[in-house]
């Protein structure tokens, strides 16, 4: 569901839905809007699916991301995206993701509120070839390290998402 011409919800600055727009319009004029993202986790907790973008995405194609997710549609809430997205992407259905947090993503025109979540997963990961051009199970050590290297391809709002998982991670043991 990313044709240029889907409706998408339009946020303002602090984080209140305020109409929609087509994606291309949004995209075209830096409007706010918001994500549903979906860190896939192994069962134990020990490994997170990671996943390099087609040369074909409007935004970020070809980089690495470890996140799932999308453009909240016009009516739908984050974590209706989030549990859409990881389907359609991932292949992984039937789940319920638990709410991470809130963040705010802004980089150049490209500035969306995120609602991260997350899924612990044991099952089979099918990718949408369309958006998905390769995927694997990381371990969640590697990632922390990758992180550190701003040569690894990793999309700028993933390697975001990711850093405050991490602290949240740290704050909490």
């Amino acid at each position: 569901m990313s044709g240029e011409h889907e409706e998408v919800a339009t946020y303002d600055a602090s984080g209140r839905v305020v109409g929609s727009a087509p994606r291309g319009r949004m995209r075209a004029e830096g409007l706010w809007h918001a994500a549903g993202e979906v860190l896939l986790l192994s069962p134990g907790r020990t490994e997170v699916y990671v996943h390099r973008r087609t040369e074909t995405k409007d935004i970020y194609p070809g980089m690495h991301d470890c996140w799932a997710g999308g453009v909240v549609a016009a009516g739908e809430d984050p974590a209706a995206t989030a549990v859409r997205e990881l389907a359609e992407e991932l292949g992984v259905t039937g789940v319920r993701p638990r709410f991470l947090f809130h963040t705010v993503h802004e980089l150049g025109s490209v500035r969306f509120h995120a609602y991260l979540y997350e899924v612990l997963w044991g099952g089979p990961v099918v990718h949408q070839p369309e958006e998905v051009a390769e995927g694997w199970w990381m371990p969640v050590e590697e990632l922390r390290e990758r992180l550190s290297d701003p040569s690894w391809p990793l999309v700028p709002d993933g390697r975001q998402f990711a850093q405050e998982w991490f602290a949240g991670r740290a704050e909490t043991r």
